[in-house]
Order: C-alpha cells, then sequence, then structure tokens
C-alpha cells in the first residue's frame, strides 16, 4: 500500500540528493578500516519495525561496493521489506462499532466501540534497487552519478541522481551540490478516490449491481504520477584534527498525485456523531526547505556528533529534529553507541482531525496524524565487534514513540470520551554485518 508511513520505517534510506555525501563517508570508512582498494566489501542488515497493534515490517538489506583503483567507487544496493499489521484510517473512534468498506470495494471491515478506526489491509512487499558511481576526477574534485527504482503492488518509484564535490583550503574545506529526480506511479487498490467524495457501503443497495455502480462513481480510472526534484548545497569544514562541521541547505519541489487514496476522515455533528466517511485530498505541488547542521568530533576514547535540521514548506508544515550518537570504544575491536532523537512538528494547513456536518466540504483535508501536530522521540543503543579479518558484526536496538497533538480544535460531544490522538510505540530492532 503506497503510505508515507513507509518512509518512517524505511528511516535507514536517504533521499537521493544525499547519496553522494553518504558514499563519500563509505568510502572513507573503506579506507580507515584498511580495506583494499580492489576488494569487495558487502554489508548486510535484517531490520524489524514493530508498532503496538499496528504496523509491522520486517526489511532485508545488501549494499555491496566495488573500488576501481584510487579513483573510482562503486556503490550498490538492495532492499526487500514485507509489512503487515493495521494503519489508522483517519476517522475517528465512536460509541458503537462501525463498519468500513475496503479500499478494493470487495468486502468491509469492522472497528469495535471506542478503538481508534484502523485498516486492517495494510500490507505489501517492496523491492528497492539502486546503484552509484563515483569517480576523482582530480585532486579537487570529485563527481556522482546515480539510478533508484522501487517497486510495490500499487506504487513504482524511478529516479536518477548526481553531485559534484570542490575540495580546496588544502582539503579542509569541501563543498557539494547534488541533484536528484525521481518519478513515482501510483496504481490505488480499487482506484483513486474521487476528492472528497462520501464512502458508499454495500447493505445501503438492494443488489451487488446498484452498489458497484455506486462505488465506481467514486472512483478515477487509471493510475497518476508524481515527479520530485531535490537539490542540496552543502559545506564541509575541518576545525581542527579532532572536528568537524557541516551545513547543508537542501530545496525539494514535488508535483502531481501526493493525496493518500487510503486515508478518509469521519464527517460528523455537533454530538460528535459520524454521519459520513469522506476520502481526503491534498494539494498537488509542495515547495520545501531544509537546513541540517552537523559536529563531529573525536574524543579520547569515542567520537560523538550533534545535528539540527529545519524543514518548512507551502503546506505550512514546519518541523525541528534534534539528534545525537555517542560511540564508546570498550577495545580498539569493540564498541558500544548511544542514539538519541527529538523531533517536533507543526500541522500542515488542510490538516483536519474530523470534518462537522453542515460546513461547507473544503477542497483540501486530511486527518492523517502524521501531518498533523506532533512530537517524537528515539532512544536507542548499538554494540559492534571487528572480527577477523576485517569483518565486523553490530547489533540495534531502539525505541520510538509518536505523540500525535491537537491542533487546536474544538471537539465535540461523545468525541471527549476518546483519545483521538493516540501515541504510536515501536520498537526498531537490527543485526548486521560487514565483510
Amino acid at each position: 500500500m503506497q503510505l508515507t508511513s513507509k518512509q518512517s520505517i524505511a528511516s535507514a534510506l536517504a533521499l537521493a540528493s544525499c547519496s553522494l555525501l553518504s558514499q563519500q563517508v563509505s568510502a572513507a570508512d573503506s579506507a580507515e578500516s584498511g580495506a583494499v582498494n580492489d576488494d569487495w566489501k558487502v554489508d548486510a542488515a535484517i531490520m524489524y519495525y514493530g508498532e503496538q497493534d499496528r504496523v509491522q515490517a520486517a526489511e532485508a538489506i545488501g549494499n555491496v561496493q566495488k573500488a576501481f583503483g584510487d579513483s573510482s567507487l562503486l556503490d550498490m544496493k538492495i532492499v526487500v521489506d514485507s509489512l503487515t499489521g493495521a494503519s489508522a484510517s483517519g476517522a475517528v473512534a465512536q460509541s458503537e462499532s462501525q463498519t468500513f468498506t475496503r479500499p478494493s470495494g470487495d468486502g468491509q471491515y469492522t472497528v469495535a466501540t471506542g478503538d481508534t478506526p484502523l485498516d486492517d489491509t495494510f500490507h505489501d512487499t517492496r523491492v528497492q534497487l539502486s546503484a552509484n558511481w563515483q569517480e576523482v576526477i582530480n585532486q579537487d574534485w570529485t563527481g556522482n552519478i546515480g539510478v533508484y527504482g522501487s517497486k510495490e503492488f500499487d506504487y513504482l518509484s524511478m529516479g536518477i541522481n548526481g553531485g559534484l564535490e570542490r575540495s580546496f583550503n588544502k582539503n579542509n574545506t569541501t563543498v557539494s551540490l547534488s541533484g536528484a529526480f525521481s518519478n513515482d506511479v501510483v496504481d490505488p487498490v480499487g482506484g483513486r478516490p474521487v476528492a472528497m467524495s462520501e464512502m458508499v457501503f454495500r447493505g445501503d443497495y438492494a443488489n451487488d449491481a446498484d452498489y458497484q455502480a455506486a462505488f465506481d462513481q467514486t472512483r478515477l480510472a487509471g493510475d497518476d504520477t508524481k515527479q520530485t526534484s531535490d537539490v542540496m548545497f552543502g559545506v564541509t569544514q575541518i576545525i581542527n584534527r579532532n572536528w568537524l562541521m557541516q551545513a547543508n541547505y537542501g530545496l525539494s519541489s514535488v508535483s502531481g498525485y501526493m493525496t493518500d487514496p487510503y486515508k478518509i476522515l469521519s464527517e460528523v455533528d455537533i454530538n460528535g456523531k459520524t454521519q459520513a466517511y469522506r476520502y481526503e485530498n491534498r494539494p498537488d505541488s509542495r515547495l520545501k526547505h531544509s537546513v541540517f547542521l552537523l559536529t563531529k568530533g573525536a574524543l579520547d576514547s569515542g567520537v560523538v556528533d550533534f545535528s539540527y535540521r529545519y524543514s518548512t514548506d507551502d503546506w505550512d508544515i514546519q518541523s525541528q529534529t534534534l539528534e545525537t550518537h555517542y560511540r564508546y570504544y570498550f577495545s580498539p575491536s569493540m564498541y558500544g553507541q548511544l542514539h538519541l532523537r527529538y523531533y517536533q512538528q507543526q500541522a500542515a494547513e488542510f490538516y483536519q482531525p474530523f470534518l462537522m456536518s453542515g460546513d461547507a466540504i473544503p477542497e483540501y483535508a486530511s486527518a492523517d496524524y502524521r501531518i498533523g501536530d506532533m512530537t517524537a522521540y528515539t532512544i536507542g543503543l548499538k554494540f559492534g565487534q571487528r572480527l577477523s579479518g576485517g569483518h565486523e558484526l553490530s547489533y540495534r536496538l531502539e525505541y520510538y514513540q509518536q505523540n500525535p497533538e491537537n491542533n487546536g480544535t474544538e471537539i465535540p460531544g461523545q468525541l471527549q470520551n476518546y483519545d483521538l490522538f493516540p501515541a504510536v510505540k515501536a520498537i526498531i530492532a537490527q543485526v548486521s554485518y560487514s565483510f
């Protein structure tokens, strides 16, 4: 299913526009570990992501690097993940059970009294492939070019990326410019819902033919597309032998189909009782700006980094992220790492937890908590050990909690009896092996 939560689930997958920097770090890590230039370097990992009573994901990641002399590096990655479980549909809890039509139009599902409505059709398998080539042009210039593809049942994404890096000031200062373009094809199960149309139910019609005709009226034929263009400018400055700083500015422009075809809104009366369900609608363009600052230093027995990211867009979503990693070496071959992250977000201008009956139907509206007001934090530990032959084995365990918040909406009637903004809690576990 094409849901933006999968970007959170697969948080290890970076934006294509950041691939240049990530590959340079990988190349540097290989050099520091004493890897022979003409040898293959392989990283494999298995990751589990599990939300409490909601989405479960299992992901396998394989990354292969091949150096050709001192100037060229080929980097290839494959990611396969499987998602199951239930995802919040956007509807609100009620004092009586609720029945919903499945996205395909075939069948229904029922949610118990007082429960947050979860769509139990959330399941999919995704395969992602990427390849990048990095070339040292001369002692001052490095270039990068890559391709990317991702396929799941109802979503296809293809993209290209490239960048240039320039070093000067005795290699103490590096500036980089990278860009990426992707084209996505969206083909939802059951078709794309007509924006803000009302959900229909089989029980309201005398026969299957009449129901199918009514359901088809809420659907658009064919697939749709989305295009994303990213540009990033970065500066890295070595402060002294132990510390460096980095600053990036990113600009992202998205156009096309950005509505989540599986999300709905409840339309309630002044008593909070649901009168209808409507399919959401989001704008077909989005311009996003982001600024990222990082400082990283080597300590007597470890490494520490601190970073801050600020982003804003014309949907009125603003976010701030504070993050730190501290790696401590117990011995030359064993380390432990602490990870802390805090995230705060302001809701999109069209975010509404529900609609009020009698009010004019807005052009754009979504009850998806992921574009609402929220805070989130992550705390994690990682342990790694270098083995003989340059191999490395590591384990990572993290706890993640997302706390949606009311954006100031007045809660009517019976809805005051329920938690309309429940916390999302998840465990992330990963085992990685490099050789």
